[in-house]
C-alpha cells in the first residue's frame, strides 16, 4: 500500500538540502511540517511551513510529527560531523519507525561515501559498496536498515548526488572549503589533486529531483535508488573558473587560486574531531568519481539542471559574497 497524500515531514529543514526540499514541496502544493529543537512554542506556521518543536533523536517527537504524513525527508545530520557515528543511526531508526507506522516514503539524500575504489570511476546504482572509511560503513548500514524497513510497510527513495552547493550555508565543501561565506571572494581553495575531476550538485536541482520522484512514488519499487549527474568538473578547475567568471562579471577582482591546506588539516586533526572526519574523506579528492544518471533519466524523462554560472551566482549571492546590486539583477532576470 502506497500512502499518496501530500503531507510531508522534513527532518533537517534548517540545513541546506532539507530547507530546499521543504520549500519546494511547499511550492508543489504539499503540506510541510518541519521539526526543530529549542522552539519557545510547540508549533508555528512560518512561510507556509509548520514548524514543530521536537528532536530527531527523540522517537516520540518524530512519531508525533509524522502522524498522517506520506513522506519523511531524512536530511538531518549532526553539525560539523561531531559525534556523527553515535547519532546518525539512532536518528535514522526513529525515522524508520515513523515511516513504518504511517506507511510513508522516506527520502534520503545519499552520498558516495558508500563506495570504494573498486566501484570508481563511474557509479551506477548497483555498484558494489565497499567503503574504505568508517563514515562510509555507517552509510552502508543506513541503507541496509532502510531496505529492511521496506519489508515492514515503509518505502524508500535515495537520491545520490555530488558535493552540494547552493544559496544556503550548510555542511558542504563549497561554503566551508572553497570560499568564506559573508565575505568578498579574494581566494578560492582547490581541494582536489591536480587534474582530478569532481562532481558537484546544485541544491535546488537535487530538491527538485526529490520532489519529482515523490510525485511518482506509487510507480517506483519499494526501495529505489537514483544517481544524479549534476555538474561534472572534469579536471578540478571548472568550478573555480565559474566562481571567477561570476565575480568578474559583477565588477569584482579575479580571485587568486590556492591549494587547499591538507597539510594543516592533517596537523590539527588529532585535536579537532571535525578535521579528523574531513581528512578521512580526502580520497574523494584524489580520484575522479562521477555518477551515471541513466535510471533517473528513464524515470523522470530528464534531470533538473541549472547552468553552472547561474547556479554559482545564486550561491554566492545567498552566501553573502556578492553585492546587493547583483542580487537585484538576479531577481530582475528571474
Amino acid at each position: 500500500m502506497v500512502n499518496t497524500n501530500k503531507v510531508a515531514l522534513v527532518l533537517g529543514a534548517t540545513g541546506g538540502i532539507g530547507g530546499e526540499v521543504a520549500c519546494q514541496l511547499r511550492d508543489a502544493g504539499w503540506e510541510v511540517r518541519a521539526l526543530k529543537r529549542g522552539m519557545t512554542v510547540q508549533a508555528e506556521l512560518k512561510d507556509g511551513i509548520r514548524w514543530l518543536c521536537g528532536d530527531a533523536l527523540n522517537r516520540d517527537d518524530v512519531l508525533e510529527a509524522a502522524r498522517g504524513c506520506s513522506a519523511i525527508v531524512h536530511a538531518v545530520n549532526p553539525p560539523g560531523y561531531r559525534n556523527w557515528g553515535e547519532l546518525v543511526l539512532p536518528m535514522l531508526d526513529n525515522t524508520i519507525a515513523a515511516a513504518i507506522s504511517e506507511h510513508a516514503t522516506i527520502v534520503l539524500p545519499g552520498t558516495i561515501y558508500n563506495y570504494g575504489l573498486d566501484a570508481f570511476p563511474l557509479l551506477a546504482e548497483d555498484a558494489p559498496q565497499h567503503p574504505p572509511t568508517r563514515k562510509g560503513e555507517i552509510r552502508v548500514e543506513m541503507e541496509r536498515r532502510l531496505q529492511a524497513a521496506t519489508h515492514q510497510g515503509a518505502r524508500v527513495i535515495i537520491v545520490r548526488a555530488g558535493d552540494f552547493f547552493g544559496p544556503k550555508v550548510g555542511n558542504n565543501w563549497f561554503s566551508q572549503g572553497l570560499i568564506k561565506p559573508g565575505k568578498a571572494v579574494v581566494a578560492i581553495a582547490q581541494p582536489n589533486d591536480r587534474g582530478i575531476g569532481h562532481q558537484w550538485s546544485y541544491l535546488p536541482d537535487v530538491a527538485r529531483t526529490m520532489v519529482g520522484l515523490l510525485a511518482c512514488r506509487d510507480k517506483l519499487p519499494p526501495f529505489a535508488s537514483f544517481h544524479m549527474a549534476g555538474h561534472w568538473d572534469a579536471d578540478g578547475t571548472q568550478m573555480s573558473a565559474a566562481i571567477c567568471r561570476v565575480i568578474e562579471a559583477d565588477g569584482g577582482l579575479r580571485p587568486r587560486l590556492r591549494r587547499f591546506p591538507w597539510w594543516l588539516i592533517r596537523l590539527m586533526s588529532p585535536f579537532v574531531e571535525t578535521l579528523r572526519e574531513l581528512l578521512e574523506m580526502r580520497y574523494l579528492w584524489r580520484y575522479p568519481v562521477r555518477m551515471n544518471n541513466a535510471y533517473l533519466m528513464a524515470t523522470l524523462g530528464g534531470e533538473p539542471h541549472t547552468p553552472l554560472d547561474e547556479a554559482v551566482k545564486a550561491t554566492l549571492i545567498g552566501l553573502g559574497c556578492l553585492g546587493q546590486g547583483a542580487a537585484e539583477r538576479l531577481q530582475t532576470h528571474d
